[in-house]
């Protein structure tokens, strides 16, 4: 059984910075990608970023300069590096994978911006 299971999240003002991780636990034998999506209340899930097995990285326009999504594989973690922060980032955070080819999430952590 395959967990992801994420850690960083909170609150903070405007204009600040967290730093959410990912990390993937149990048996396996390889991650290819590993992402991040949020999800705001009454809105639907979506895309922030997404990174490769071999670094390769793609943002949504929203996270575009101020997100970075970096990996450790060595530790199965995936981060999120996020700047600047505006209260429209607040929603909840999961972190996605494919692990032996079968697509997993987090539980999600909560992040919320106060103006």
């Amino acid at each position: 059984q395959v967990q992801l299971v994420e850690s960083g999240g909170g609150l903070v003002q405007a204009g600040g910075s967290l730093r959410l991780s990912c990390a993937a636990s149990g048996s396996f034998s390889s991650i290819l990608a590993m992402g991040w999506y949020r999800q705001a209340p009454g809105k639907e899930r979506e895309l922030v970023a997404v990174i490769s097995s071999g670094g390769s990285t793609d943002y949504a326009s929203f996270a575009k300069g101020r997100f970075t999504i970096s990996r450790d594989n060595a530790k199965n973690t995936v981060y999120l590096q996020m700047n600047r922060l505006k209260p429209e980032d607040t929603a909840m955070y999961y972190c996605a994978a494919t692990v032996d080819g079968v697509g997993y999430w987090g539980q999600g952590i909560q992040v919320t911006v106060s103006s």
